[in-house]
């Protein structure tokens, strides 16, 4: 092999030098010289091996994969398809008797006849030795000095520290007056996006920075490499801060040696020379105290951006003299910190006014202050007890009443269970109103309460809802500011300690509620293939819903749906099948567990797991017992079933432990705040700052207005701001759509501009293509309908209402004929999943992603 023969005189020379040194270190430890012969003994078995281990190294390094493999074929090795390890184990075997080199025989040639060149050896050895046992002494003085004038050297830039900050404060007033003059400013909108061109903008103006802090904050124009506390390289564009730093490192790199060297103690220099016979030198002086400099830089550039740009300004132009610049500077410091005593005093009574306002604006706001002669009775209970039934049957006695829930669907509901049962009814949301003439009973959504209308009864349902951060507040207002005789609550049992500490002193009446039908937790985990009439399947996702429905009507099932996304027209169509029998099982989202009174004889958790908006997360024990309650029915099923498809035992525990009592409800802005804010201010970016510095009350906590937020400030600053009045804005901002929806987003945006323009209403887009754009359709004519109804445009409702009706027909039509294209497949391959399996990928292609990640990746660091 060409390699081979390559390497061979190279490992042999490379061996050879290796004895030598070998032969240094035995000969300088001895006194006197020793014979060859006693080396050859002591060192025999070191020489004997020291050939084969430098061999082995370098040929098995050196001869690459495909010599070795031919190599190995030559003696009639089998070596395709070889693992490259056992390559080289068999590479390495060969090796061991590869033309050896005879060591022992070549040190006894070059040193067995020749007594002189070993005793010269020896001589050598020792010299070596002594000079580099003697350079040892040497740097160990040397240490030992730096550290001593590094500890002087410590004490002088303490003691001198502000005359060594007054050249550095000369030296940068130079240059910031230069670069104001010379340079050019720039700016670009994402500093990090080199791919960006930077805009020039001109000359700087002085006037716009106060401190240096402010002016190094500026693009110099120029590309660089910052320094990374956890490694690995990037680039961004400078700033001058990076500059002026590296100035100043430079600057005083120079003036602090050499300072150093006047300012040491004579003896100091004198024992330099003693010890080393030289002169101490500003070099070695800079090389001995790069540490000390470095930590000197940091203090001064610190100061440094404290530094007001007008007083350096001043400063450039007055040569230097260091009594004149003490003076300068100390006039400059203290005039610095009267304007900074005057700046924080300022800041404190702006701080102190904001609070005044902002107490004055939110105040007594979210007190409960119960003062009206209302009675209060409370509805406690788990679900399916019949709380609501007693509480409407109270409303339906009395001569005027209030129906507040919290879905649309159960309005709905309750209005034609009212009419149907002989008790005249309205129905209010903020998508639909059904006016029945001479009707003194309302049933509506909780967004729609008013204080000002009286009612003899009003009922509140699943006042648990209190403790939503984004809708809870509909809840509060409504329960403390119920105009009325007499308000029936209806709640969980663990809310019933936070009502009663809400309503305070008022008359209350607690009634608490039982299961008529118990519930059972099944002892075997559920599988899809033992599916009963009558059960409900419970997932978390409107896709899941439509796989299932589609498996189990492919196998044979007739199915009802329930999700958050359906429109309650369809959903209460859905829900009419399953009652009368026409479809036998119910696959539903936990949108089942608020209201919905039906004929389950099971419920079946498929998943014991949500996502909440942030992050997957194990259900909670009242999650689990909403709707584990709708299963069983009186009078149907006397016992009410409940399955888990695993950890049986941890979603029983959760289902019948006690709950821990809520602590906490949802406050909100409500009308008499923003008319108190528009007393000091006019836009809405204020109030959003606001109410986030406002902090929430014991027992409350806020409302995000996240959403509200984002809406907001896409139309900040436009026509729209400045043409409505600050409560309709507001108003419009909180209407109650999916702002998670670009489509919707589009088209409250459009409709704003066409009611300050004074034009007709865009009409809502619609689609009919799928079932998807069927259900977006239906939102988009909610979200027309909500701005009809706010601007008074009834008659125009009426239309969109039957229109909205057709939609949600075609999207019950749509359930019938699609829901046989909702198989579960991965999304990457396109193979048929188990209905159970949890993730949207094969367990194939999941393996495939995570092998092709590491192997892309693992190069990476």
């Amino acid at each position: 092999m060409s390699k081979l023969t390559a390497i061979y005189p190279q490992a042999v020379e490379h061996t050879k030098m290796k004895v030598y040194q070998d032969i240094d270190r035995y000969l300088e430890m001895k006194e006197t010289l020793p014979s060859f012969e006693q080396y050859l003994e002591d060192r025999k078995h070191y020489l004997q091996q020291i050939w084969i281990n430098v061999w082995l190294n370098k040929s098995t390094n050196d001869v690459s994969k495909k010599e070795k493999k031919q190599f190995l074929m030559e003696r009639d090795y089998h070596v395709d398809g070889v693992d490259r390890k056992l390559i080289n184990k068999l590479f390495r075997d060969e090796m061991r008797s590869y033309q050896p080199f005879d060591v022992l025989e070549w040190v006894k040639q070059t040193f067995g006849t020749q007594k002189e060149q070993w005793e010269s050896r020896y001589l050598q050895a020792k010299e070596q030795f002594i000079k580099r046992e003697e350079q040892k002494r040497l740097e160990s003085e040397l240490a030992d000095y730096r550290k001593k004038m590094e500890e002087i050297a410590t004490k002088i830039l303490e003691t001198e520290y502000k005359h060594f900050y007054l050249y550095v404060r000369q030296f940068v007033a130079k240059q910031l007056a230069a670069d104001l003059k010379k340079n050019t400013k720039y700016q670009t909108l994402d500093p990090a996006a080199l791919e960006e061109k930077l805009v020039p903008l001109g000359v700087f103006q002085p006037f716009e920075y106060k401190t240096m802090a402010d002016f190094f904050e500026e693009l110099t124009g120029d590309i660089h490499k910052p320094p990374h506390e956890w490694g690995g390289t990037y680039f961004e564009y400078e700033t001058y801060y990076y500059v002026y730093e590296g100035l100043v490192y430079d600057y005083l790199s120079e003036l602090i040696p050499q300072k150093i060297l006047e300012l040491l103690p004579i003896e100091i220099k004198g024992d330099y020379f003693k010890k080393f016979n030289k002169d101490l030198t500003v070099h070695f002086v800079k090389d001995s105290l790069k540490n000390l400099i470095y930590d000197m830089v940091g203090f001064i550039f610190e100061d440094i951006q404290e530094e007001y740009v007008s007083d350096l300004l001043r400063l450039s132009d007055i040569p230097f003299h260091l009594s004149v610049h003490d003076e300068i500077f100390e006039r400059d410091l203290k005039d610095r910190e009267r304007k900074q005593a005057e700046e924080l005093a300022e800041l404190e009574r702006k701080k102190a006014e904001e609070e005044r306002i902002m107490k004055d604006i939110f105040g007594m706001e979210y007190d409960p202050s119960l003062k009206r002669n209302v009675r209060y009775v409370l509805h406690i209970g788990e679900t399916n007890t019949g709380k609501t039934f007693h509480a409407l049957e109270k409303m339906k006695q009395a001569s005027s009443g209030l129906y507040l829930a919290p879905l649309r669907l159960l309005a709905l509901e309750v209005y034609d269970k009212l009419n149907a049962e002989g008790t005249t009814c309205s129905l209010k949301t903020g998508e639909e109103e059904k006016i029945v003439p001479g009707a003194n009973h309302i049933s509506c959504t909780v967004e729609m309460f008013h204080e000002k209308e009286f009612y003899e009864v009003v009922v509140i349902d699943e006042a648990q809802m209190i403790t939503d951060k984004d809708r809870g507040f509909s809840w509060y207002k409504a329960i403390t500011k119920a105009n009325a005789n007499e308000v029936h609550i209806i709640g969980s049992r663990n809310s019933k300690e936070m009502m009663i500490e809400l309503l305070g002193d008022s008359i209350i009446e607690i009634k608490e509620y039982t299961r008529d039908t118990p519930l059972k937790v099944e002892k075997k985990e559920f599988h899809i293939k033992n599916v009963k009439r009558g059960d409900a399947l419970i997932c978390f996702s409107r896709r899941r819903v439509l796989e299932l429905a589609s498996r189990l009507q492919n196998d044979g099932h007739s199915v009802s749906m329930i999700y958050g996304s359906m429109p309650p027209e369809t959903r209460k169509k859905q829900i009419q099948q399953f009652y009368e029998g026409k479809t036998k099982v119910i696959v539903a989202t936990d949108a089942i567990g608020m209201g919905l009174n039906l004929p389950i004889r099971r419920i079946v958790f498929l998943e014991n797991e949500k996502f909440d908006g942030t992050r997957r997360r194990l259900l909670t024990s009242q999650e689990v017992k909403q709707i584990a309650g709708r299963a069983g029915r009186k009078g149907i099923y006397d016992v009410g079933k409940v399955a888990f498809t695993s950890n049986i035992k941890k979603m029983k525990n959760l289902l019948f432990q006690e709950d821990q009592p809520v602590q906490t409800f949802a406050i909100a802005p409500t009308n008499s705040v923003l008319e108190r804010f528009q007393r000091y201010y006019h836009d809405l970016g204020t109030f959003f700052e606001l109410w986030e510095k406002f902090k929430s009350p014991k027992g409350t906590k806020k409302a995000s207005l996240t959403e509200e937020r984002a809406l907001y400030e896409k139309i900040a600053g436009t026509e729209i701001e400045a043409r409505l009045s600050l409560k309709d804005l507001y108003g419009f901002l909180h209407l109650p759509f999916s702002k998670n929806e670009p489509a919707l987003t589009r088209q409250w945006e459009e409709t704003m501009y066409a009611i300050i323009h004074g034009r007709e209403l865009p009409e809502p887009p619609i689609k009919e293509r799928n079932l998807e754009e069927l259900e977006l359709s239906y939102k988009a004519i909610g979200l027309h309908l909500l701005f009809l109804y706010r601007l008074g445009h009834r008659t125009e409702a009426l239309y969109w209402e039957r229109l909205r009706e057709e939609i949600s027909d075609k999207v019950q039509e749509r359930l019938k004929s699609d829901i046989k294209k909702f198989i579960k497949k991965c999304k990457k391959c396109g193979k048929k999943l188990p209905w159970d399996h949890s993730f949207p990928t094969c367990d194939t292609c999941y393996k495939h992603r995570n092998k092709t990640f590491w192997d892309e990746d693992r190069y990476e660091y």
